[in-house]
């Protein structure tokens, strides 16, 4: 289940990949310290990042340089690393047909409302982006502590579930 390099590796999937995929990457590259390789992409990419996630970002003292938009392609050729997780953080990608991925890792759905859709006042967009931290980061931080390697496939499943499901 573990990569070759003993790091797993982690694919947040939403559609635009944009802003709440992006935030999970920067989240888990941060807080897996050096047990997780985090990546994000997107079924239909726009090819930037969303400015108020970026600023959100910044803001918190994260280095934005190195995120982009990408389609999720990228992470389903022979080339790609092989994932060990695979999460999907919007409704929209829940419901489109995914590719195959190499390694057949484990899946689970933590839908979050997405900030980018959100209208009204700056404060109001802020606030949105900061919900959308704050869910993330309270799963990643769980992930993170889970004793994964302990583990059996099934119990390690209804666990990735159950985070899905928590606020």
């Amino acid at each position: 289940m573990v990569s070759d390099d003993n790091i797993y590796n982690v694919l947040f999937l939403c559609t635009r990949n944009s802003a709440h995929s992006i935030i999970a990457e920067a989240i888990l590259q941060r807080e897996g310290l050096s047990e997780f390789n985090a990546f994000s992409a997107g079924s239909k990419p726009i090819g930037q990042l969303n400015p108020h996630a970026v600023e959100l970002l910044r803001s918190l003292n994260y280095e934005t340089n190195q995120y982009r938009s990408k389609n999720r392609r990228v992470f389903a050729g022979p080339e790609a690393p092989t994932m060990d997780f695979v999460f999907t953080v919007c409704d929209n990608a829940l419901n489109e047909v995914c590719p195959v991925w190499p390694g057949q890792p484990l899946s689970a759905h933590w839908g979050i409302p997405d900030p980018a859709s959100v209208g009204g006042t700056t404060a109001e967009i802020a606030a949105a982006f900061a919900d959308t931290y704050r869910m993330l980061a309270n799963r990643i931080l769980i992930f993170v502590s889970l004793a994964i390697e302990s583990l059996e496939q099934l119990t390690l499943q209804k666990q990735l579930d159950d985070i899905g499901n928590s606020s």
